[in-house]
């Protein structure tokens, strides 16, 4: 439990929209587990021909911090053909309340 309430301020949410192609899951993915970013909960799914994914992970034991992490991601969506946002839990939260 002690883990979880450290771990919580280090929560990210990342989405990725873009046309449907093979490695989008692998290229997302490995930039984290390069970055020690712990994935928490992943769904994806397929739109007609428009692929959504939206991720929620954990950034608690990363070397770098999530500007880089952005960084890094942009990067990787624009290589594969993705737009890819990345934002912290609270920021996230705070966009989309009701």
């Amino acid at each position: 439990m002690e883990r979880e309430h450290k771990s919580s301020g280090k929560r990210i949410v990342i989405t990725v929209i873009g046309q449907d192609r093979i490695g989008i899951i692998a290229g997302v993915t490995k930039v984290l587990a390069e970055n020690d970013v712990n994935i928490l909960d992943i769904s994806q799914t397929i739109l007609q021909e428009f692929f959504t994914m939206i991720l929620v992970a954990d950034m608690h034991v990363s070397p770098i911090d999530l500007s880089e992490l952005k960084e890094q991601l942009i990067s990787k969506g624009e290589e594969i053909g993705v737009r890819i946002e990345v934002q912290h839990e609270d920021i996230f939260r705070y966009m989309h309340r009701v």
